[in-house]
């Protein structure tokens, strides 16, 4: 159940963020092995004045967020840096270099779901620990 948070700068075409949303979904899925319809994806787009960015990033500039259950293996995560950066390039042209993904972790007492429960006391239907 990974949520992300995808700024970018606004003034893109739906179609533009609909690629954005389906091809780190595809990372997702492809990464941590979450099911197809676990999709949790947001995107929030900044006036370009008001998107402070280094001089060396393009207005293709992309921040994704990611929280997600703890668990994963190093080398998922790589895997999903990888997958996000190659897909997003392949895609939109997105230049990985305009790309930053950062990963929150809050422990499973820390997530209220499934009708108000810590997510430590639900079957979550997957295994986190890719």
């Amino acid at each position: 159940m990974p949520l992300v948070r995808i700024e970018i700068i606004e003034g893109n075409t739906n179609k533009y963020k609909q690629s954005l949303i389906d091809n780190i979904h595809r990372a997702l899925v492809d990464s941590f092995k979450i099911p197809e319809d676990d999709k949790n994806l947001r995107i929030i787009e900044i006036p370009k004045n008001d998107f402070i960015k280094e001089s060396n990033k393009t207005d293709n500039f992309t921040i994704i967020e990611l929280t997600i259950f703890k668990g994963r293996s190093r080398e998922a995560k790589k895997l999903l840096y990888k997958n996000i950066t190659a897909y997003l390039s392949e895609s939109l042209g997105i230049s990985p270099f305009d790309i930053i993904i950062y990963i929150n972790e809050p422990s499973l007492e820390n997530w209220g779901i499934a009708g108000g429960k810590p997510a430590d006391e639900v079957d979550l239907g997957f295994d986190i620990n890719v």
